[in-house]
């Protein structure tokens, strides 16, 4: 099972090299049902890898000027205090029992990955629909408040189920930011990396790490993006997109199945 759990991680690195993104968010399933790890250290390993994966993403899309900094550190700091803070203080205070009747349990493992399940579900619609951006919600003015509450918002929520985000964060970049699509996917994982590796530290002191795995399948999974970036160039990137977001979509009901029965 590790060493299915290791091609996991390799497969999960080329969908990200082909895609640019959304192929982390199949490792938090496959930390919890292939190597058995309960959801918690599973979202929590998966910020690592997510985090080191999207730096590594993000240094490429740097080099080409698609990374816009100040924009990105404006947007990423409302959000990492966010995931920080769930990390560290709010994920360790969400009792194991959260509901219980007569015919149902609902435990904080199966809460978290059912949570996941609706993230994977409305990632999977985000790679399904073409961007659009609407012309008049450009135009109208974003108030410092309401960005700011609304990236503490997507913190909270990529603290929670472990995930990247880049499907809340890109919409922003484009809407409120007014990037162009390739400059906000390449901020996004600039943002992504900062929260996820930030929102990792507060996992530090609540849990015991087991670093010797955690480096090697994060390095086998940036091993994969390099694969993915090569075999990209030969492939249609909106076909694989489709594809794969309906594979996101089966693993989503997957995961529910699972959990409910």
């Amino acid at each position: 099972m590790e060493l299915l759990g290791y091609l996991g991680a390799f497969f999960i690195g080329i969908i990200l090299g082909l895609t640019g993104g959304g192929g982390s968010i199949l490792t938090v399933p496959l930390l919890v049902y292939v190597l058995s790890y309960n959801p918690v250290i599973s979202a929590a390993y998966s910020l690592f890898v997510v985090g080191t994966s999207s730096a590594f993403g993000a240094s490429l899309n740097y080099k080409k000027k698609l990374v816009d900094i100040k924009r990105g550190i404006i947007f990423a700091i409302p959000s990492f205090i966010g995931v920080f803070i769930t990390r560290k203080y709010i994920v360790p205070e969400i009792p194991n029992i959260i509901l219980q009747t007569n015919y149902f349990t609902l435990t904080k493992n199966t809460f978290l990955m059912l949570l996941f399940a609706v993230i994977m579900i409305f990632a999977a619609l985000s790679m399904l629909k073409k961007p659009k951006v609407n012309l008049k919600e450009i135009t109208e003015k974003h108030s410092l408040i309401k960005i700011i509450f609304q990236n503490i918002s997507i913190g909270i929520l990529i603290g929670l189920v472990g995930a990247g985000g880049g499907f809340l964060i890109i919409p922003s970049l484009l809407l409120i930011a007014k990037l162009p699509m390739k400059k906000a996917i390449g901020t996004s994982l600039f943002i992504i990396a900062m929260n996820s590796l930030i929102g990792f530290l507060g996992d530090l002191q609540n849990l015991d790490i087991d670093w010797p795995f955690l480096l090697l399948f994060s390095a086998i999974s940036i091993l994969g993006i390099f694969i993915g970036t090569y075999i990209a160039k030969y492939i249609n990137e909106a076909q694989l997109k489709k594809g794969f977001a309906y594979f996101v979509l089966a693993i989503a009901c997957i995961i529910t199945f699972i959990e409910l029965m």
